[in-house]
């Protein structure tokens, strides 16, 4: 584990009172609202989305949305892990995640549905893409990842602010929440690569089971969502 002179030598962690800088930085407030007014541009787009599928479908694609803006130790933790300047300018220029929304829907083809719908938009742009669906991370974890870039207006600007959507079925919802309680809520972890292997199990297991809830919502009747062309890469998890 890399640590500094400053932090805890049991874990690495930077004491928060050494990241008091973080909040003499000048602007910080109005950074933060800019953030947030990121979050509720494209919150509002995934709402209209699942109105209008709700009246001309009767059917929602979207479950539930969730979001937040980073907290400022958060966000002074991980610059300094990556070596970067405690600055307005550097959170904007290298976090991607500081806007966070999560979408979670019922059934894979949601997925993506969701997100080439959203990125149709003209004014969204895709600054990055990570389909941990088709490719799964080493410990089973599975969601879309997108970095968008949507204009906000202010009264004396137009500000482009990146959010970072992740888009999930429920159960990888339940999954992720609950690797996330066992993995870093227990320091502790007893048999801590059993327990890694049980949880890529259960990812797969949990992954099988969205793949046959799929098939057979299939088999109700056909598709009540046709939206635009599927990115590249995304018909991978789609069968």
């Amino acid at each position: 584990m890399n640590t500094t002179p400053f932090a805890d030598p049991e874990t690495g962690e930077i004491p928060t009172s050494l990241l008091a800088p973080l909040h003499q930085i000048r602007g910080l407030r109005q950074m933060l609202v800019m953030y947030s007014c990121g979050i509720r541009e494209v919150q509002t787009k995934l709402e209209i989305l699942n109105d209008e599928f709700q009246v001309k479908r009767h059917r929602s694609p979207i479950e539930s949305i969730k979001s937040r803006v980073k907290e400022p130790e958060s966000i002074a933790r991980k610059l300094h892990r990556r070596g970067l300047e405690m600055s307005a300018e550097s959170i904007v220029a290298n976090l991607n995640d500081v806007a966070g929304i999560r979408v979670v829907c019922p059934f894979i083809k949601d997925i993506y549905f969701v997100a080439n719908t959203l990125l149709a938009q003209d004014d969204i742009t895709l600054s990055e893409r990570k389909d941990y669906i088709a490719e799964p991370k080493a410990n089973g974890y599975r969601s879309l990842h997108l970095v968008v870039e949507v204009p906000v207006f202010f009264s004396d600007r137009k500000q482009p602010v990146r959010v970072e959507v992740q888009i999930r079925t429920i159960a990888m919802d339940f999954w992720a929440s609950l690797e996330h309680e066992i993995r870093y809520k227990k320091k502790d972890l007893p048999n801590s690569d059993a327990v890694a292997q049980d949880l890529r199990e259960c990812a797969e297991i949990i992954s099988q089971t969205d793949l046959r809830m799929q098939e057979i919502h299939r088999l109700l009747g056909p598709s009540t969502l046709e939206g635009p062309p599927a990115a590249d890469g995304a018909g991978q998890a789609q069968s």
